[in-house]
């Protein structure tokens, strides 16, 4: 079957890989439909290997390294069962939750399987990826969407779901004033999550025109330039000093400078971005304030794996999310490469989410 595999650093090729076995006794076949590129996979071909497995360093869950294929924002269509899947049959279309997880760590026995000690995700650690025609995996990864939800609209559940964790774990509450810091595919949906949770006004801060432009579109009151505006000055003297919740998803140090000068003493800034670098905080902007920082990785998985996934899964039925809005481009397989990571890392290309179809 075709897959695009990780190589190593700006070596993604698509080729001819060994369909996978299966499935087991618990396990279910699923012939991949669409798959997103997300911004992990970016840093992984750009800088990485970061989280997937190096030579010589196998997961130690997966057991895999390099290379491996990639994709971990998927969906598609179950096409064989194991003998003990009791709730999917074949036909049942459903998006596939990644995280792998060890089930013995300390994390894992207080059901935080998404902060496991050797977890890690299906597409970046091992187990197969979404970008390839079929993936075999555990029942439990694979959530039923509804009828009403199309296939490729599964493909977007994951990253729906990190901004939906993200939420949850904030300090936010309904009517709440918040900045997001960051509109980029997981920046909109902290948007379009907050929004549809009740939010006062939420402020995006954004420098590039078309993100800006498209977190109006999905929920945000004002939207920002950072390069126009003094977005810290602007936010805190329409706050009365500061809003509730500050959401960072940039991941530099000067969003997250911005994101705490904006919150209010008391608030709540919650960083949602990965960082390749380390940055400069003053404790005292803590401490003076009692404002809190908060961190918050990925989404529930292991046995929860449909509790987020199914939340955002009935946002998605409800309209209360609208996840066409992130999608920019769909291409094929087989232009991976140059018309996704690529596109994705031009800046003057203007893209948000790319959808791979399969």
């Amino acid at each position: 079957m075709r897959a695009a595999v990780y190589h190593g650093r700006e070596d993604v090729r698509v080729e001819d890989i060994e369909r996978p076995d299966g499935p087991g006794t618990d396990e279910v076949r699923v012939a991949v439909e669409a798959c997103g590129i997300c911004g992990s996979d970016l840093h992984e071909y750009a800088a990485g290997p970061i989280f997937i497995p190096d030579e010589g360093e196998p997961h130690p869950v997966t057991g895999e390294t390099l290379p491996i294929p990639m994709g971990h924002e998927f969906a598609g269509e179950v096409t064989e069962v194991g003998d003990d899947v009791s709730d999917l049959s074949v036909g049942d279309q459903v998006a596939v939750n990644p995280i792998v997880y060890c089930d013995e760590c300390r994390q894992c026995e207080a059901g935080q399987y998404h902060l496991c000690e050797s977890g890690g995700f299906v597409g970046l650690s091992g187990g197969g990826g979404g970008l390839s025609e079929e993936v075999v995996v555990p029942e439990e990864k694979a959530v039923a969407l509804p009828g009403s939800v199309p296939t490729e609209y599964g493909a977007l559940v994951e990253p729906y779901s990190v901004g939906f964790h993200a939420l949850r774990t904030s300090d936010f509450d309904a009517g709440d004033s918040v900045a997001v810091y960051g509109a980029g595919p997981i920046g909109l949906t902290v948007i379009q999550v907050l929004r549809a949770a009740g939010a006062g006004t939420i402020y995006a801060v954004e420098p590039q025109d078309s993100r800006r432009e498209l977190a109006a579109e999905v929920g945000a009151d004002e939207a920002l330039s950072p390069i126009e505006t003094d977005a810290v000055e602007y936010i805190t003297e329409r706050t009365d000093g500061g809003v509730d919740v500050a959401f960072e998803v940039a991941g530099i140090e000067q969003t997250v400078q911005d994101a705490i000068a904006s919150t209010a003493s008391g608030g709540n800034v919650t960083i949602v971005s990965i960082f390749e670098d380390s940055v400069e905080l003053q404790p005292n902007e803590f401490v003076m304030g009692e404002r809190t920082l908060t961190g918050t990785l990925a989404y529930q998985g292991g046995p929860r794996s449909d509790e987020e996934f199914g939340a955002v899964l009935d946002m998605f039925d409800s309209g209360a999310l609208d996840p066409e809005a992130l999608i920019s481009s769909r291409i094929e397989l087989e232009s991976v490469v140059e018309d996704g990571f690529e596109a994705l890392l031009d800046s003057d290309r203007e893209e948000v989410k790319i959808l791979v179809e399969l």
